[in-house]
């Protein structure tokens, strides 16, 4: 994480971990589940994700050491409703409110959404017809994503 951050210009990063992941608290090794199942349980908030759309979780969240990384994260136990377990959310940067990584973590869909598009558009699915135009899309999304150079002169 530590690298990603680094190069993408010490962005904020977020990522998942699992529920047998082992952080500290107080001195005790204890994984990411048993922490926020025991210790710290969360509470019902209404956010917006995608579009607006408000819905119903239950968050709860501490800087917590993680074991594997060898540093203090910000954890995140996440929880939509309807839904039995928790998803853990991890984030670099220590500053940023619960909140706010809550909703970085939301748009991350909207990419997987495109991405899910743009696979059956290439022809990547099973059914998908390759369009004349793809080599085209491609090639724009490519030059979209490189960083703006200026000319020497």
């Amino acid at each position: 994480m530590d690298e990603a951050a680094k190069e993408s210009g010490g962005s904020q990063v977020i990522s998942q971990l699992r529920k047998n992941q082992n952080i500290e608290y107080r001195g005790r090794i204890r994984s990411v589940e048993s922490y926020f199942n025991s210790i710290n349980k969360g509470i019902d908030q209404i956010i917006r994700v995608r579009g607006g759309k408000e819905i119903k979780v239950t968050v709860s969240s501490a800087r917590l050491k993680v074991s594997s990384h060898s540093k203090k994260r910000f954890v995140i136990a996440l929880k939509y409703d309807g839904e039995n377990d928790y998803r853990y959310l991890v984030a670099t940067d220590l500053t940023w409110r619960t909140q706010d990584i809550i909703q970085a973590y939301t748009l991350r869909w909207l990419i997987e959404v495109f991405f899910e598009d743009w696979k059956l558009y290439e022809g990547w699915g099973r059914e998908a017809k390759q369009l004349s135009g793809s080599r085209y899309f491609c090639e724009s999304l490519f030059w979209a994503s490189q960083p703006k150079q200026a000319a020497k002169t």
